[in-house]
C-alpha cells in the first residue's frame, strides 16, 4: 500500500486504465478513487478484465470524491477537465492528461478545438530543457498529447541546435487505435481497421499548435495515419538542415539528440542501423529514436516509437506526478517493452 493518495477521473477509458494498472503497481501511491460516467457503479475489473483483483467500484466523477486525494489524474475528454478542475481544493495537485491545459495560444485553442481557452498549466514534457525542474515545482500539469510526445522529442533538440530548420517540418505518424478513445465508433470497427491503413485528420490535427510551441517549428505538416493495431505510435519527422548546417547533417543530428538524451532515463537513441519499432516500446514508457538523412533529399529523418498509453499518455502522466510528488522520476515505471 503505497503512502500519498492519488485518484483518476476518467478512469474507464483506455488512458485511464493504463493509470489505474500502473498506479496499482507504484510502490508509493494508494488508489484512492477511479471514477466514470457511464460506468459509475460498475467494478474496475468489469470494465478493464486485465485489471481483475483490483477491488473498486466506479464512482461518478464528482469533485467531492476526489478531494480525499493528494493528487487527481484527469483521463477525460478534450474540453472536460477545466471545470472538473476548476472545482478541485488549491492543496490537490493535478495531471490533465487532456488537452485543456496545453496550450497558451488562446487563437489556436480555438482554432483546432473550439470553445473558451482554460489558461496554460506547466507543460509535462521533463526531457525539454529546464521543464523537469518546472514539473517538480508545479501543482498542475498539462500532460502531453501522444502524437506530440512522439514529435517533440525526435525534434525539438535539432531545431534548438540549428541543425534543422523550423520552417519546413513534415511529420508523418501512424497510431495504433486506442488513441482514437474507447467510445464506439464506425471507423474502428475490427472490419474497418483490420488490414488497412488509412490517414485522418490530414492537415488539421490538434496536436500541430502543441508541436509547435514545445519545438519552436513555425511551419509543420502533419499527417496521421490509423494502424491496424491496438497501441504505440511510428512517428516519421523530417526537416530541411538550417542553414550554414554542417556538412554531414545526419551526424550533426545524432550528436544533438546524443547531447539531449544522454542522461535520460526513457529516451533511447538507438545504435546505427537499428530503427525503432512500436512493438519494442509496448508497455513501456520508453522513446526509442534513430537518425538518418535522406540520400536524394539531404533532409534529416528522425524516426520514433513509443506506447502511445505509456509515454503518450499515462506513463508520462506519472512521470510527471513523481516529479511533482517529490519521488525519483522512474518509480513505478519502466523503460522497458514487453515481448513478443
Amino acid at each position: 500500500m503505497g503512502i500519498i493518495r492519488v485518484a483518476v477521473a476518467g478512469a474507464s477509458g483506455y488512458a485511464g486504465g493504463e493509470l489505474l494498472r500502473l498506479i496499482a503497481g507504484h510502490p508509493e501511491l494508494d488508489l484512492v478513487a477511479a471514477t466514470a460516467h457511464s460506468q459509475a457503479g460498475a467494478p474496475v475489473a468489469a470494465v478493464h478484465p486485465h485489471l481483475a483483483g483490483l477491488d473498486l467500484v466506479f464512482v461518478a466523477t464528482d469533485p467531492t470524491d476526489l478531494a480525499a486525494a493528494d493528487l487527481v489524474f484527469l483521463a477525460l475528454p478534450h474540453g472536460e477537465s477545466a471545470a472538473l478542475a476548476a472545482n478541485l481544493p488549491a492543496d490537490v495537485k493535478a495531471v490533465d492528461l487532456g488537452a485543456d491545459h496545453r496550450l497558451a495560444d488562446a487563437a489556436a485553442w480555438s482554432r483546432y478545438y473550439g470553445g473558451p481557452h482554460a489558461g496554460v498549466w506547466t507543460y509535462g514534457l521533463p526531457e525539454l530543457p529546464g521543464q523537469r525542474d518546472r514539473v517538480a515545482a508545479a501543482d498542475r500539469v498539462a500532460a502531453t498529447g501522444c502524437y506530440a510526445v512522439a514529435t517533440t522529442l525526435a525534434l525539438a533538440p535539432l531545431i534548438a541546435a540549428g541543425v534543422v530548420a523550423p520552417d519546413d517540418v513534415v511529420v508523418v505518424a501512424a497510431s495504433g487505435t486506442s488513441g482514437a478513445g474507447r467510445s464506439a465508433k464506425t471507423h474502428l470497427l475490427a472490419s474497418e481497421v483490420m488490414g488497412s491503413l488509412s490517414p485522418y485528420k490530414v492537415g488539421a490535427h490538434q496536436h500541430v499548435p502543441e508541436i509547435k510551441q514545445a519545438t519552436g517549428a513555425t511551419s509543420l505538416s502533419f499527417t496521421p495515419v490509423l494502424a491496424p493495431m491496438p497501441r504505440g505510435i511510428l512517428a516519421t519527422v523530417t526537416a530541411r538542415p538550417a542553414g550554414g548546417a554542417a556538412a554531414d547533417p545526419a551526424a550533426a543530428a545524432r550528436g544533438a539528440l546524443t547531447a539531449a538524451y544522454a542522461d535520460e532515463p526513457f529516451v533511447r537513441l538507438l545504435p546505427a542501423g537499428s530503427w525503432p519499432t512500436t512493438a519494442a516500446t509496448l508497455g513501456s514508457n520508453a522513446c526509442h529514436l534513430q537518425v538518418s538523412a535522406d540520400v536524394d533529399s539531404g533532409r534529416v529523418i528522425v524516426t520514433s516509437a513509443i506506447d502511445n498509453l505509456g509515454k503518450g499518455a499515462a506513463g508520462q502522466a506519472v512521470q510527471c506526478a513523481n516529479l511533482m510528488l517529490g519521488l525519483p522520476e522512474t518509480t513505478g515505471l519502466t523503460a522497458f517493452g514487453t515481448a513478443p
